[in-house]
């Protein structure tokens, strides 16, 4: 029951709701009392022949008013109590999204998006369970249970009840026992069920690796083990549920023979009449229901117990990155100052960035350049505050980016990563993704920009057309400038472009590179590549090798120190001229 006690803070606020729905309950309860009692009255008047045509139409009267009465509170119980359970559902999946989308990248290192979709709907349903199926079995066995219980002392004999009633205290026992076990076998089977929500969820969107490698057959083969693997543990856990049913069957059975045996002694004896047994053998049937509501109440909260558990487990973990109080709320501006001194991934002993300086004045662009693996990304993560922990400082207008608040930095901060994430809607609705409401005008101007305009007005519905799941009826040079068109269009004060040209051909590179320096002559610009041509015309360009600076200068500087940068050069020169191009 302590379920019940966690969901206190739902319970609290929505009580009004509840105490209508359970006084609902109660009255259907009392009501259903009436129609067994009326029979028994019939047959004894029937047997002593004393029945009228206007006492069975009294009687008929009566039963419709409680079945009129039944239905009508019925269904008030019912909007208010699965209606409260839908809106628990509802709160909680909007604190799992909120709580996910304010969480950092280690978050999401660790939980991967089929476990997290797994929480947001089986998980959830389970808690809708408790609130709904859990408050209306626990109120209407107690409420039924009790009310028959009291009829059947006071209006039948108090020996037949305390016989009927005595063997159901090994109800409580069979349904304690069984229901540690299922608690503990269906947290195992939703585990297992998210690990087979991420294994789909992989598949599906590695469909087109799978397929270009032939890896199909051993995919299948895998899914199968895995859908095993859930059949297997809820199987587990059906054992145990089908227990409960038969050990209600075998208790209700003893009452029903113990009441038959000692109701017709006491019939025989002239100590109640035949009505009136008819009447309790009635009232025993209505304690079916609540016997095995116990039953299914159990199963109820040790399931809706494991859900929130892993609900909860999901809720208390923070993200590493908090916003200071007093945090700087103006947009940030001015120049760029990176110093690092020292930088590790969590739970990594390597050193991943060292000695790291560089300024870099509002208005100019740098170039990042290295190999793969030397450091870029992590100095432009570290740009967006993916990371927090480090030794050293990141000012923008002379204040650490630590001290301003989220919004005022990455509000500010136009982003084009490598892996270019397009959203199942339109072209025009993912450039303008920033701001839904900005007009046609502006978002062509921005495709101009990124030279994707022309490449939309020959799609069947242009700027209308569906991208399709990530982008996925674009090139691949095509969601580049998309990405590059959403992120111009915010006019950001400092825009990072993570080898966001390496799909464009070198034209095209050339077009954008240009528009974008005359767009931005105000504004400050990172280009992190792989192409040499990328950043050539950068103020500034640096050479990260190992997590650390081992050239910088223009591209003049660079070229006459004779190092890597200059072999890059010269390499990647050759391989343009080889094909026919001119660097």
């Amino acid at each position: 029951m302590d379920i019940f006690k966690r969901l206190g803070w739902f319970f609290r606020r929505e009580k009004k709701s509840y105490m209508i729905g359970i006084f609902s309950l109660v009255t259907v309860a009392l009501l259903q009392l009436i129609p067994p009692r009326i029979i028994g009255i019939v047959v004894d008047e029937i047997e002593t022949n004393s029945i009228t045509s206007q006492s069975l139409t009294f009687w008929l009267g009566i039963l419709a008013a409680s079945a009129v009465g039944q239905y009508v509170f019925r269904y008030i119980w019912r909007m208010k109590i699965w209606g409260n359970a839908a809106k628990l559902e509802q709160l909680v999946r909007e604190q799992l999204y909120n709580h996910f989308t304010s969480m950092d990248s280690q978050f999401f290192q660790k939980y991967r998006a089929g476990d997290l979709m797994a929480h947001a709907t089986n998980d959830l349903r389970g808690l809708r369970m408790v609130a709904g199926g859990g408050i209306l079995t626990m109120a209407d066995a107690i409420s039924v249970g009790l009310t028959t219980l009291l009829a059947m002392i006071f209006l039948v004999d108090w020996r037949l009840t305390l016989l009927a009633v005595f063997p159901l205290p090994l109800l409580a026992i069979t349904s304690r026992i069984l229901g540690r076990k299922l608690h503990l076998r269906f947290r195992d089977a939703q585990a297992s069920f998210s690990q087979l929500n991420d294994k789909v969820q992989e598949s599906i969107q590695g469909v087109k690796v799978l397929k270009t490698f032939g890896q199909e057959k051993e995919d299948i083969e895998e899914f199968k083990i895995q859908t095993d693997n859930v059949v297997a543990k809820n199987r587990l856990v059906y054992k145990i549920d089908s227990l409960f049913d038969p050990a209600i069957t075998l208790i209700m059975g003893v009452s029903y023979f113990l009441t038959i045996l000692v109701g017709g002694i006491l019939i025989t004896g002239n100590e109640i009449t035949i009505g009136d047994f008819v009447t309790f053998i009635n009232y025993i049937g209505m304690l079916v229901w609540p016997m095995f509501a116990i039953g299914r109440l159990f199963n109820i909260i040790e399931r809706g117990s494991a859900s929130y558990d892993r609900i909860e487990n999901l809720l208390r973990e923070e993200s590493s990155i908090v916003e200071r109080d007093g945090s700087i709320e103006t947009p940030i501006n001015g120049d760029l100052d990176f110093d690092i001194k020292k930088f590790s991934y969590p739970d990594d002993e390597t050193v991943t960035l060292q000695n790291v300086h560089f300024k870099l004045n509002k208005g100019h662009t740098m170039g990042l350049v290295g190999k793969t693996g030397a450091g870029k990304t992590t100095i432009l993560k570290l740009l967006l505050r993916e990371y927090d922990a480090y030794k050293g400082h990141i000012q923008y207008g002379g204040h650490d980016i630590r001290d301003y608040t989220l919004n005022a930095l990455l509000q500010q901060v136009g982003y084009v990563p490598q892996d270019n994430y397009l959203f199942s809607t339109t072209i025009r609705d993912n450039i303008r993704f920033a701001d839904p409401t900005m007009p046609q005008s502006v978002v062509e101007e921005a495709a101009k920009l990124a030279d994707i305009h022309e490449d939309i007005l020959n799609l069947p519905n242009g700027y209308d057309t569906q991208v399709g799941e990530r982008g996925v009826s674009l090139s691949g040079g095509q969601k580049q400038r998309i990405s590059i068109a959403r992120a111009i269009i915010t006019n950001p004060e400092l825009m990072i472009l993570d080898d966001s040209l390496s799909a464009v051909d070198a034209k095209t590179e050339e077009s954008i590179l240009s528009g974008l320096k005359r767009k931005r002559h105000n504004q400050t610009t990172i280009i992190a590549a792989h192409r040499i041509s990328s950043v050539m015309h950068a103020e500034e360009i640096i050479v990260v090798e190992q997590g650390t600076i081992v050239e910088r200068g223009t591209h003049k500087e660079l070229l006459e120190l004779d190092g890597w940068y200059k072999d890059m050069y010269q390499q990647q020169q050759l391989e343009q001229k080889l094909e026919g191009e001119d660097i």
